[in-house]
């Protein structure tokens, strides 16, 4: 049987993990979808909305958050850099520039204790939960969960 390729007509993410990798990973795999002319949306919860907050000292968040294998995200995204990866600040600000939608989930700033007030400013976040987010998609999309 041929293989179907019909492109999803959005592209929904669930960002769940803190790990800074695996959040790179997903506005690696956004800024993608979005270069191709698939509209995103990015759903950050849990553990993974500290990569969106600012740290005590002012700092993006994803600086102190650790990578899979326990090293600080600014130190792993400094060798990113050094190799021709793009970088967190990078890949957040095509996502943001090219249109991706990004929710945060009141669920998950409740559980972790963190303030809306200490979200990075320099993104439009679309409040609500599940249901706002599964409004958004599409039945036509694809959902990812990271």
């Amino acid at each position: 049987m041929p293989l179907d390729r019909t492109r999803p007509a959005k592209l929904s993410l669930i960002v769940y993990a803190g790990a800074f990798d695996k959040v790179h990973y997903a506005l690696a795999t956004a800024a993608a979808a979005i270069a191709t002319n698939t509209p995103v949306t990015l759903f950050f919860t849990m553990d993974a909305i500290a990569c969106l907050a600012r740290g005590p000292d002012g700092a993006p968040g994803w600086h102190t958050v650790l990578a899979g294998d326990g090293r600080p995200g600014a130190v792993v995204d400094g060798e990113f850099a050094q190799r021709g990866v793009g970088t967190f600040e990078e890949l957040l600000s095509a996502c943001i520039e090219l249109g991706a939608t990004f929710m945060v989930c009141d669920m998950g700033l409740r559980a972790k204790d963190i303030a809306r007030a200490a979200l990075r400013d320099d993104i439009a976040f679309v409040e609500g939960g599940l249901v706002t987010f599964l409004n958004d998609a599409r039945a036509d999309g694809a959902m990812l969960f990271i």
